[in-house]
């Protein structure tokens, strides 16, 4: 048995940090209903040359395991039936400007009406409450707006823009916030709303940066540098883009470094005796190190660093994730049915239950597929009345 199977999402959630969320609900064994409408897809459903792909852009990664049912919520029959779907179920997710819900009829004090012990689940950019509630955004603004993206950077360079790396925090935050909703439901028996503000997940990310800068100290934009050791840092190697990630702490693995490198006469080099002067002269450090990755086969480089002690390894592709035999082996990458394009690699839950099997367990939905079942068996919904909604473009 899954820890969540029994639960049930009624998922409003659009675009990809609330489709995370409940993406990772449902591998937890949720049912989860994703309810749409062919008015206005999911962006994610639509082809987006961005991500280098003709069909849906990565909706397969937080769509897949889900149920799909049509509603035009902007219908007051919409509108009846999205109620009717919270009142079967024990979470409500959504991820809209804030007030969207609201003003669609469907709040949190609505729904709390029509299920008491519902657990509502808002994802926006800034929150429900205060002075910036209003504002829309991406991933990208979460970052920048949050502090992750100023502090990501070469010292020379701008901020980095964080794009689904915030998408996916944001989602994996609010999903542990629902856990922890559910469990207070179970305890108390009343339901909450949760409020995830996107551009807080990326503070709270950056808590070392904040505490520092409380304290007077002024954060700036480091690279692959680190505060106290030296070599550190990636490093190119004679492949075209293989990167060789070291990072070297202690006297140990400084010498191992030296071994490997072939390089011992640096050990008596006055400066670079200890860690502090290492650190202090860690540009000078980064040459040499770079000097040496230029020649040598990155593989190769990181398993005997890795052998003599050395924190080191090849800084991985996507390509290299997705072919890995460990990663398959544990079912972290596994192949799911995409939307009209066939099987393609996904990204299962990054968690193993020694008492459950957890992840994906089907493809892609297709938009509507799974009505018969939804509004048919759970709703009741008679063949007649579904037709009639469809032509009035009420499941549409």
């Amino acid at each position: 048995m899954k820890p969540l199977q029994g639960i049930r999402i009624a998922d409003f959630t659009v675009h990809a940090a609330g489709p995370f969320c409940t993406h990772m609900l449902s591998q937890l064994g949720a049912e989860c209903i994703k309810i749409e409408t062919s008015l206005r897809p999911d962006i994610f459903r639509k082809p987006h040359t961005v991500y280098g792909r003709t069909g849906p852009a990565s909706f397969d990664q937080v769509a897949s395991n889900k149920l799909s049912v049509r509603l035009n919520m902007k219908h007051p029959k919409g509108v009846a039936i999205a109620k009717q779907l919270v009142a079967i179920s024990d979470v409500a997710a959504e991820s809209f400007r804030a007030g969207v819900m609201k003003r669609l009829g469907l709040g949190y004090d609505v729904l709390r009406a029509v299920k008491p012990d519902i657990v509502m689940v808002s994802v926006s950019s800034s929150g429900q409450t205060g002075p910036d509630s209003h504002f829309a955004g991406y991933a990208p603004l979460f970052g920048a707006w949050g502090g992750l993206g100023y502090l990501t950077g070469y010292r020379d360079g701008p901020p980095v823009e964080m794009r689904h790396v915030m998408d996916h925090s944001v989602g994996l935050n609010a999903a542990l916030a629902t856990v922890a909703a559910l469990h207070q439901r179970r305890r108390t028996g009343e339901g909450t709303h949760v409020d995830v503000a996107a551009r807080e997940v990326a503070s709270s990310l950056i808590g070392e940066a904040l505490v520092a800068v409380a304290a007077g100290v002024t954060m700036e934009r480091m690279g692959n540098e680190d505060y106290r050791r030296a070599p550190h840092g990636l490093f190119a190697t004679a492949e075209p883009d293989r990167w060789l990630s070291i990072a070297v702490e202690t006297e140990p693995q400084w010498h191992a470094l030296l071994a490997v490198m072939n390089r011992h006469e640096l050990a008596m080099d006055q400066r670079f005796v200890t860690a502090g002067e290492r650190h202090a002269r860690r540009e000078t450090l980064d040459d040499i190190v770079a000097h040496w990755s230029a020649s040598q086969n990155a593989d190769d480089a990181a398993e005997r660093l890795q052998r003599a002690g050395v924190p080191a390894h090849v800084s991985w592709s996507a390509e290299d994730i997705v072919n890995d035999p460990h990663l398959r082996a544990r079912a972290a990458i596994v192949r799911v049915a995409a939307a009209g394009e066939g099987e393609r690699a996904a990204v299962g839950f990054p968690a193993r239950f020694s008492a459950s099997t957890v992840g994906i367990e089907r493809g892609t939905p297709e938009l509507g597929e799974h009505e018969a079942y939804v509004y048919g068996e759970l709703l009741g919904i008679g063949r007649k009345e579904y037709e009639e909604l469809v032509a009035d473009r009420v499941i549409y």
